[in-house]
């Protein structure tokens, strides 16, 4: 447990938050409670920290680990040495800057054999002393005392101390901030394509990169790393600097003293020093740091693009018919249960080549009643388009609604060892139309069996670090599961690991106890689950949802450890609980400030008062339906000034696309969202809603669509 950690005032001041609330959370994350689970149920203790701060506060605290054991590296290899002093392991021990650390840890870093260090072998850095001391008229005086061995002349021995003096230089940390600021204030990023790529096939995707400069600072997260993925390919050549010349000057104002020929020497190793060590070390860090500032963003963006699709309405549980559309190879129709289990797949040709439409309307009609279908759901792929207006040209007895859905992803899961568990003796295409029709019913509980990466989401997922991307990822995925909250009497392997406290063992034993003793009755019955122990169960219970229950409770947010409190006030209103949730009235009577304990205060009770108003309710929105404009098929039906339906597919730091029905989804830019200025497109758009906009451009040659959203109603 963590009592006066020394992390816990860094983490505080960084993020701003009040210590108490820092020192409480890390102590419960040192203890195992996951992150949806403190934001949730332990308010009083981190005082209200939501899941975004509690979510930097861990990630803060593996960040400060990572620096406490790179500080152990250190102190024990500059121990070794014989180097180590009060002064420098009190400034080690108090550093907790990552730049910092390595600037004092340079001088003492074990080095590949430099030219400073063959020039010490050479006995001339005593030489070079003299020199920094810039004292003496005859530099070449002093250095024939060193001519002897390997230095042959004087000419050989003032150039190896140059070396020396120009890794002393390189450095002092003072030399180091400087070259920094500079890199701070003025660096340019610009980008070059290599001699002799320039026609080939790779480099036309990085045509817009092939001669451009900019300053850093102002360089989007999307275009760096585009030129990054370009110096990847071997097609630019990706460079940041500062002005040399100031850069340069500034080390001569620091380093050199007077006009003599030791300060001359002493110029140049500067120069020397900038331009063979400095600049390039200071560049790399730039680049690492800026690739990273990418990151972050480019991972923020396809973070909050995975939790708007997981997210998305759902129809909930209804009898569905899923169709792969496609011509030449037809449509998979797939009929579901109310469960998502498959109960009938076979294949429709209503299009060219074969053109069977008849049979197929007559197949889709025969399929509806037989199985009672309540919904179809329609994949986005080819075809698509024409397949809506297949199924709508349908009459049926009851009335069905069609729903386009969003197939991003489901090839990969078809062909997916989880897909084949599911459905051994299917193929891929019966698998994938199953995916489509799951999708309509629950996106979260289908999407949490790809991997986000194959969604179709985000921008550069491939490009940033990965390792990063799939804890970020992951962690949304979690937030997602438990907010929803989860019927652990159908929930799949899938959702359940994401569920706080559970992961694939737990989540695997439930299913199995599920397979061999039966629906789970009631929350306790949990505890029965091999190896889910108190810990785990404290952690997941409260996000796992029990339907018919003795305890309506079970069917909530309100967590066990709670019911107690809603005991009691049933038990003061003179009521059971049941009755409490259903009964406005009885509710309003309750004063819960009679309830607070030392363990619950009004945060929890305020929780758990708006959880009796709408036990288990969804937040998310009700589905809606939507229809694409009948005026435009393909590309070479539009023309600039029309304004036309569409769905928000993607969403980047420089806009969204929009799906408008022609196989080509088309960019709305960040500065044609709206009437006015946006700096963050998620502000103005989610992903999957319905907007209107106007088209601007069409380029039938390149494939792309420009549209607005500025002027058009909404």
């Amino acid at each position: 447990m963590i009592k006066e950690n020394v992390f816990t005032k860094l983490i505080a001041s960084k993020l701003g938050l009040a210590d108490k609330g820092v020192s409480n959370a890390l102590e419960l994350l040192e203890e195992g409670s996951t992150i949806p689970f403190i934001s949730r149920y332990r308010k009083e203790r981190t005082g209200g920290l939501d899941e975004v701060q509690i979510g930097q506060i861990n990630d803060l605290l593996q960040s400060y680990k990572e620096l406490a054991k790179r500080k152990e590296t250190i102190l024990k290899t500059i121990e070794e040495q014989g180097k180590l002093t009060d002064e420098l392991k009190k400034r080690i021990d108090g550093s907790w800057d990552a730049v910092e650390l390595e600037d004092i840890y340079l001088p003492y870093k074990p080095k590949r054999r430099t030219r400073a260090q063959v020039a010490r072998e050479a006995g001339l850095e005593p030489l070079s002393v003299m020199i920094m001391q810039q004292r003496d008229s005859h530099p070449e005086r002093l250095a024939e005392k060193f001519v002897k061995g390997d230095v042959k002349d004087v000419a050989s021995a003032l150039k190896g101390a140059q070396d020396i003096i120009a890794e002393h230089i390189s450095e002092q940390e003072t030399a180091r901030q400087r070259v920094r600021s500079f890199f701070n204030r003025q660096a340019t990023i610009s980008s070059k394509v290599v001699k002799g790529k320039e026609d080939t096939e790779e480099a036309a995707k990085f045509r817009d990169y092939f001669d451009i400069s900019e300053p850093l600072k102002r360089c989007s997260s999307h275009r760096l790393l585009a030129m990054r993925r370009g110096e990847e390919a071997g097609v630019l050549r990706v460079s940041i600097s500062p002005d040399d010349d100031q850069c340069i000057e500034s080390l001569h104002r620091q380093f050199v003293r007077g006009n003599g020929p030791c300060s001359d020497l002493v110029g140049e190793a500067a120069t020397d020093a900038y331009k063979r060590l400095l600049k390039p070390s200071i560049e790399n860090e730039y680049a690492s740091l800026s690739k990273e500032k990418a990151d972050e963003e480019a991972i923020q963006v396809f973070a909050e693009n995975l939790r708007q699709l997981l997210l998305s309405a759902p129809l909930g549980q209804k009898r569905v018919m899923g169709i792969d559309p496609g011509f030449r190879t037809g449509c998979k129709v797939v009929c579901l249960d109310a469960q998502g289990n498959l109960l009938h797949f076979e294949a429709i040709y209503p299009h060219p080549p074969k053109d069977q439409r008849v049979m197929a309307m007559k197949t889709v009609a025969r399929l509806v009643e037989q199985y009672r279908v309540e919904a179809i759901a329609i994949g986005n792929g080819t075809a698509s388009r024409e397949t809506c207006a297949f199924i709508k040209s349908i009459r049926f007895h009851n009335e069905v609604q069609a729903y386009v859905v969003s197939e991003d992803g489901a090839s990969v899961y078809s062909a997916s060892k989880i897909a084949r568990d599911e459905f051994p003796n299917q193929d891929v295409t019966v698998r994938g139309a199953v995916s489509i029709g799951r999708r309509l019913m629950d996106p979260l509980a289908e999407l949490v069996k790809i991997d986000p990466k194959s969604i179709g989401v985000g921008q550069y997922q491939h490009d940033v670090d990965q390792s990063k991307l799939k804890q970020k990822l992951d962690q949304t995925v979690e937030s997602c599961v438990n907010l929803v909250g989860v019927d652990v009497n159908t929930a799949s392997r899938h959702l359940l690991t994401y569920v706080s406290g559970l992961g694939p063992v737990l989540a695997q034993n439930i299913v199995d106890y599920r397979k061999e003793h039966g629906a789970f009755k009631s929350r306790s019955d949990l505890k029965k689950v091999p190896r889910l122990g108190p810990a785990a169960f404290q952690q997941c219970a409260g996000f796992l949802r029990v339907t018919g229950s003795d305890n309506p409770l079970d069917n909530s947010a309100v967590h066990p450890e709670s019911y107690h409190l809603v005991e009691a006030m049933a038990k003061d209103c003179g009521c059971s609980v049941s009755e409490l949730m259903k009964d406005k009235s009885k509710r309003q009577q309750i004063d819960i400030r009679k309830y607070i304990t030392e363990e619950t205060g009004l945060p929890t009770l305020t929780d758990i008062m708006s959880e009796l108003e709408k036990p288990g309710r969804d937040p998310r929105k009700e589905i809606e339906v939507f229809e694409f404009d009948s005026r435009v098929n393909t590309i070479n039906d539009l023309q600039v000034g029309m304004e036309l339906p569409g769905i928000v597919t993607n969403i980047t730091n420089f806009g969204a696309f929009v799906d408008i029905g022609v196989h080509q989804d088309g960019l709305v830019h960040v500065s044609q969202l709206a009437d006015r200025f946006v700096s963050d497109p998620t502000q103005v758009v989610k992903l999957h809603q319905h907007v209107k906009v106007k088209v601007t451009d069409v380029d039938r040659r390149r494939n792309r669509i420009s549209l607005s959203m500025k002027g058009v109603s909404q």
